[in-house]
């Protein structure tokens, strides 16, 4: 028997949005039945998408540059490993929790995996030649070691998850850079950087790999007994630990699987750039939490699908590709990411109690 993620605040609407919801119809002076059927066309889950449909043909009015095919397969590489990290950051946040060491483990696997492929002769590093599934089997294992290193500090010591994976990620970043000295480990093998940065069937590896990623997890997430307790898990910790849910090893394994995500991340990167780099990722963070919210994961838990969450991705690496194209400064991409954020939260609120209401 398959189990399906429960229903999440379908009917548990507060007061305040039944509320909300029927002021929004008194103003509109429209059939009821119409406008709920509007509103909740229009604030459903796939309004995400198309959302980030709407912005690329407002840019692509302003600036013709971003439907050229050099710039939309750049937009596709790079919103694949952001992609593989945010699949992580679905689990653990469904999980109830939060991961703020994933860019630091995508450095430390990225050194991990040169390291174990290359050796310095002299003033050279040089490739080993069959060395490079190893350095693919140790980086993913190093990912998810520290993964399931934080889901023991949240699940069986019960610390927060924010103070937990902040330790974390200041203690592997600091650790990284001490071990190569602030240098990146370049000389990566030839067959790495094919393997991974190549194509396969006229489609990038990447891809392949990413696809294979975000489906494996959303088989876990929607149909399988993990998935339905981890769901469980993130609405209600209490209720489900008084039912039988195994709630310490659920949340551990959440952040083990967000773990060996951000490894995906890191070898996909790696080949990419064709050296590691004790830094890498390190200006993801925020991109990664934008476009797990954005597509509609709760950051209270119990909440979020990775079709959202695929959604939220392709909007905010289409939002920061199109700055980009634009020219703007630095600071100014940062506070319009900043506003999309806090636009996306307030629409999912919106959502929340159009349909609670409805």
């Amino acid at each position: 028997m398959q189990a399906e993620p429960p229903v999440q605040n379908a009917d548990a609407a507060p007061p305040a949005a039944a509320a909300s919801s029927a002021a929004v119809l008194a103003l509109t002076g429209a059939p009821s039945g119409l406008v709920r059927r509007t509103l909740t066309a229009v604030l459903s889950e796939h309004s995400v998408l198309l959302l980030a449909a709407t912005y690329f043909l407002a840019v692509w009015a302003l600036t013709p540059d971003v439907a050229t095919p050099r710039n939309l397969r750049n937009l596709f590489l790079n919103l694949l490993p952001l992609l593989a990290v945010a699949v992580g950051q679905t689990v653990v946040m469904i999980s109830g929790g939060i991961d703020l060491s994933a860019t630091s483990i995508i450095a430390a696997c990225s050194v991990i995996a040169a390291t174990v492929m290359t050796e310095t002769s002299g003033a050279r590093t040089v490739p080993l030649p069959g060395m490079v599934p190893w350095a693919i089997l140790a980086a993913l294992a190093a990912g998810a070691a520290m993964g399931s290193f934080n889901g023991a500090a949240v699940g069986a010591l019960g610390m927060p998850p924010f103070i937990a994976t902040l330790g974390s990620m200041m203690v592997v970043s600091g650790g990284v850079l001490w071990w190569t000295k602030s240098k990146n480990v370049a000389g990566l093998p030839e067959s790495f950087v094919g393997l991974l940065a190549g194509e396969w069937l006229g489609v990038p590896s990447a891809a392949w790999v990413v696809a294979a990623l975000a489906v494996a997890i959303h088989l876990l997430l929607s149909r399988t007994l993990w998935g339905y307790w981890l769901y469980a898990t993130g609405h209600n910790p209490r209720a489900s630990l008084v039912s039988g849910v195994p709630v310490r090893r659920i949340t551990a394994a959440a952040y083990a699987v967000s773990g060996f995500c951000a490894a995906v991340a890191a070898l996909l990167y790696t080949a990419r750039l064709e050296s590691g780099s004790p830094v890498m990722g390190r200006e993801i963070l925020l991109d990664v939490i934008g476009a797990t919210v954005i597509g509609g994961t709760s950051l209270f838990g119990g909440k979020g699908r990775l079709t959202w969450t695929v959604c939220g991705v392709l909007l905010f690496a289409l939002i920061d590709n199109s700055l980009n194209l634009m020219g703007l400064e630095y600071y100014t991409i940062w506070t319009v990411k900043g506003l999309v954020i806090l636009g996306a939260a307030a629409l999912d609120l919106l959502r929340a109690r159009v349909l609670a209401g409805a």
